[in-house]
């Protein structure tokens, strides 16, 4: 008699197809131009082949683009809103709020903002793939809310996981990321210290009667998210090198002098860096001015 052997139970892929990671980055990322999904997602292959499936996905009517001015044609993707109930329910990205793109006018608002927050996340995918680090494109969350009480809250232009590998040892860090690009006055962004001491000291005071079993957390409400508090890293572009040099001097002026941001500082890394020397010499090159000090460091060193 001859055995026949059972067919094999189909496996699935544990790697997205592009299609599906460009569909994610974008719902992640809001918006990225071609070269930028390029950079994100498949560096070392040709433009065509983020494009190819670009363009397919804007024919099913998943994605569309906006054309940058004075670029020669270069297009800021981003989802429709057929897109987004798509991605809504993708695993990576559940419990995050993406919103559609609605129409040119709204695109040409955010797209200055939005891609140098990513031209900045480009930096430190870089820089992690030459060292062997740990940072991917889920890993970089833009607009990340906590509430300070009161019906305020602050607003980090993204949230960054990093995890730094050497031999035998992995150390995870985290941050939150602000984006100067010098269209708000040197004040107001150094002001934002404030704000983030604020969310470091904050401890929501329960109203009423606990109905659930589990124990209230004691402490500051960040400990809800993160064993340790980020540190804080300002990003600055679009001003000359003096301008930039003067608000990074307003924010450690700002780190000295304020009672809260000057008691946080002790314990959590402030840091503030320009993002061509980023570029140039990598986030973990000594370009970081910490705001309590004014020796240049690597972030990791703040």
């Amino acid at each position: 008699m001859t055995a026949f052997a059972a067919p094999a139970a189909h496996v699935p892929s544990p790697v997205e197809p592009l299609p599906n990671q460009l569909l994610c980055a974008l719902g992640q990322h809001r918006m990225a131009t071609t070269g930028q999904l390029q950079a994100l997602l498949r560096p070392t292959a040709r433009r065509q082949t983020v494009s190819t499936p670009l363009n397919a996905l804007r024919r099913q009517g998943l994605v569309d683009y906006t054309v940058l001015p004075r670029s020669r044609g270069m297009r800021a993707w981003h989802l429709t809103a057929d897109g987004v109930r798509m991605v809504k329910d993708f695993p990576a990205l559940r419990g995050r709020p993406t919103y559609p793109i609605t129409s040119s006018t709204a695109a040409s608002l955010k797209t200055p903002h939005t891609l140098t927050v990513l031209r900045t996340h480009l930096a430190f995918v870089a820089d992690a793939s030459a060292r062997g680090d740990e940072h991917g494109f889920l890993d970089w969350t833009p607009e990340v809310s906590h509430s300070l009480g009161d019906g305020e809250k602050v607003i980090a232009d993204a949230l960054m996981h990093y995890t730094l590998t050497g031999p035998g040892q992995r150390t995870k860090l985290r941050a939150f990321i602000e984006v100067d690009r010098t269209t708000m006055s040197s004040e107001r962004l150094a002001s934002k210290l404030i704000d983030y001491a604020r969310l470091w000291s904050y401890e929501p005071h329960p109203v009423g009667r606990q109905r659930s079993r589990q124990p209230a957390l004691v402490g500051s409400a960040w400990l809800r998210w993160y064993p340790v508090f980020p540190r804080i890293l300002f990003v600055l572009t679009g001003g000359s090198r003096q301008v930039l040099d003067n608000r990074i001097s307003d924010l450690q002026a700002m780190a000295a002098q304020h009672p809260l941001v000057a008691t946080m500082a002790h314990t959590v890394p402030l840091g503030a860096a320009v993002l061509d020397d980023i570029e140039a010499q990598g986030p973990t090159g000594e370009v970081w001015t910490p705001l309590n000090d004014a020796q240049p460091r690597s972030w990791t060193e703040l």
